[in-house]
């Protein structure tokens, strides 16, 4: 469990180890990584894509050459929208809310986790049902909201996941597609506290097993 991803003496730029990022949001994808420790050695590269990708603002995915090499030798990238369209609104990705970029970040990093459990013949079904089975890319998102989650992330998650139901221009079908594939704002809250609660419990049993002083 995640509570705090930094520990004193750390600094932020240790979580691009083996990453590419581009300047435009260095400081949000490193502050995603943070909470993302498992992560530090795996090679990940962040692009941006102009103007956008098609019917998503961001897509994690196996670097083609390591897609199906041992999780730990995968290379992966993360392609981010260099504008996000909101109806007539075409707004540069760097001047969404700060929370909605680490959230939507922190979204894709929790597919990365998922890719790292996977061997070759589950990453060979990975891809077939993420192409061709709408009830696997619905487990494949919530898993990913789920990681995300459960690494601390959980707030962001649903200022993320607000930001895109209550967008007063984005079209309809888009958040249609959002409440059918991802976890439900109210699911989020729920995993959520299920998330705090389990933190406040090792905390007590951790102050109960402290050495007197």
């Amino acid at each position: 469990m995640n509570q705090d991803p930094t520990h004193p003496g750390d600094t932020l730029e240790r979580f691009g180890h083996k990453k590419e990022i581009p300047d435009l949001l260095r400081e949000e994808i490193l502050l995603s990584l943070s909470y993302y420790p498992e992560l530090l050695d795996v090679c990940i590269k962040f692009v941006l894509i102009s103007p956008m990708i098609k019917k998503s603002v961001m897509q994690a995915q196996p670097e083609f050459r390591s897609y199906f090499t041992p999780g730990k030798k995968r290379h992966y990238v993360i392609r981010i929208s260099r504008y996000f369209k909101g109806g007539p609104d075409v707004l540069p990705i760097e001047t969404l809310p700060r929370r909605v970029l680490i959230g939507w970040i922190g979204h894709e990093l929790g597919h990365v986790m998922d890719y790292e459990e996977r061997d070759f013949w589950q990453m060979a079904r990975f891809g077939f049902g993420y192409l061709f089975s709408s009830k696997y890319l619905m487990r494949a998102e919530r898993t990913a909201d789920s990681f995300a989650i459960s690494h601390g992330l959980g707030k962001k998650i649903l200022a993320t996941k607000n930001f895109i139901l209550d967008h007063a221009h984005l079209p309809e079908r888009y958040k249609k597609k959002i409440r059918r594939l991802y976890l439900s704002p109210e699911d989020a809250v729920e995993l959520i506290e299920h998330y705090e609660a389990r933190l406040a419990e090792a905390a007590a049993h951790s102050e109960k097993n402290a050495p007197a002083t």
